[in-house]
């Protein structure tokens, strides 16, 4: 497989993630999570209309996020564009089965016509658990296994894998094939064991950076690319993920963005005994070197041409949908993101 397609860092390519956060209607309550999927497959619409490379849809199971199924909300969207990578953000590999997870993005495959990929990861919302009957107990072995049958389908061949979280397969075969396979990323949140556990297999790394600075992250990004060469791999793209808004100026695109992440990590700071978001930790995070790229298209592009350069990065996925934001702001940044952020990009990184 050629993952040049991904991107490289001398030419990344730029896209956006959702998890279909639930907007405010007019009212002032909460849309339905029906209206709130139709405004993701609109989003993706116009990502790929402006040009951008990848859409990444995220699997959650409640009530703020609306994408339970993320491959059924790509395979709408992959009716409606013709040329960007459609992915997700990550898929729950440990809940769900890796068997139907490959066979669901290989259909994802056959249907965009190989514009298919999936980003694997335990979630950092655990709610998946208790509702499809696992224990968190079994946290890391679920992944763990599971990660190991993923890898082993990746080849598309007979598989035979034995362990201790499902009966064993001899010499079993999965359908449909793609046509050039399957891109596989691991989604980490920072620990060096799962960075080593996403070179041992040889797949592309997704790096979730919400917090601190991307900086923080170059030490696994390191770690990561020496895990590699370790395990006998060659280079393989890194992805970084963080939250972000664009606006026609710096002030407008802070004040928009503030409420909405400031309520969004507030309501998941009570369920993790995290005090209030404040003010001050959004402009920390807001800073050149903070986790949030929000801002007028010339500061974003800045700042994603240095993250890009300070981690080697082949990707770079802006988080786009934050909290309760409004579609049409929603809408006004990704235009701006695909028009002027990444062409800009483009020209900082050729400038060196």
């Amino acid at each position: 497989m050629d993952l040049t397609m991904l991107g490289t860092p001398q030419d990344p390519s730029l896209g956006l993630d959702t998890f279909g956060d639930v907007a405010l209607g007019p009212d002032g309550e909460p849309l339905s999570q029906a209206e709130a999927i139709r405004q993701v497959v609109a989003e993706a619409e116009l990502a790929d209309a402006v040009g951008l490379d990848f859409f990444g849809v995220g699997e959650h199971h409640r009530p703020d996020f609306s994408v339970s199924a993320p491959d059924v909300v790509l395979a709408a969207i992959a009716g409606r564009t013709r040329r960007i990578r459609l992915g997700t953000s990550v898929t729950v590999l440990s809940s769900d089965d890796p068997i139907r997870v490959y066979e669901r993005f290989a259909t994802l495959d056959a249907v965009s016509d190989g514009r298919a990929e999936v980003t694997l990861g335990r979630g950092s919302f655990t709610e998946s658990f208790p509702l499809f009957g696992l224990s968190l107990d079994d946290y890391e072995r679920l992944f763990s296994e599971k990660l190991d049958l993923f890898a082993a389908l990746l080849a598309e061949e007979p598989v035979t894998w034995e362990g201790t979280v499902r009966p064993p397969l001899e010499g079993v075969e999965v359908w449909p094939r793609t046509a050039a396979g399957l891109p596989a990323w691991v989604g980490v949140g920072g620990t060096p064991e799962s960075v080593v556990r996403a070179a041992s297999y040889g797949l592309p790394l997704v790096v979730a950076v919400i917090g601190g600075s991307p900086e923080q992250f170059v030490p696994l990004v390191e770690l990561y690319h020496r895990a590699l060469e370790h395990y006998g791999h060659g280079t393989l793209p890194v992805s970084m993920h963080s939250p972000g808004h664009v606006a026609a100026t710096d002030e407008l695109a802070r004040e928009q963005m503030y409420p909405h992440q400031a309520a969004a990590f507030t309501k998941i700071g009570q369920e993790r005994g995290w005090g209030p978001y404040t003010r001050i930790q959004f402009e920390q995070s807001a800073s050149p070197t903070g986790s949030l790229f929000v801002g007028s298209p010339e500061t974003v592009a800045q700042k994603i041409a240095w993250a890009v350069r300070t981690l080697g990065l082949s990707r770079f996925q802006l988080k786009y949908a934050v909290g309760t934001l409004p579609h049409e702001e929603r809408l006004e940044s990704i235009r701006l993101y695909g028009t002027v952020v990444a062409p800009r990009v483009r020209e900082l990184l050729a400038e060196g």
